[in-house]
């Protein structure tokens, strides 16, 4: 068996001919912060070095848009759930009152 070399090519940052992978963004956008994302502008990702993909997935970690983005979209699906929570247990309810209606109608008859 013959070992796979990694395709090396020059690295879209430092310029240095190294093995590349291609850097896409890892997040999302409730609103306008899309329109002023760095890495959501760009109209072709860049091939990066795994140095340089450490230091763009480092800036994009820290990015305060982008996680007051995660942070609200998390409060959404927190507040999300409790609605469908509370909706399943007034279901559940009405169900238990329907059945228990039925149950003393019959009773009755």
């Amino acid at each position: 068996m013959t070992a796979v070399k990694p395709v090396e090519a020059r690295c879209d940052h430092c310029r240095q001919t190294r093995p590349l992978f291609l850097y896409e963004p890892d997040h999302g956008h409730l609103g306008a912060s899309q329109f002023s994302c760095r890495w959501c502008l760009r109209e072709k990702q860049p091939r990066l070095c795994v140095r340089c993909w450490g230091a763009e997935k480092q800036l994009e970690e820290n990015d305060s848009a982008i996680n007051e983005d995660a942070e609200t979209m998390r409060q959404i699906c927190e507040g999300n759930a409790r609605a469908i929570a509370r909706d399943d247990a007034v279901r559940a309810a009405c169900d238990g009152i329907a059945e228990a209606t039925r149950v003393a109608e019959e009773n009755a008859s």
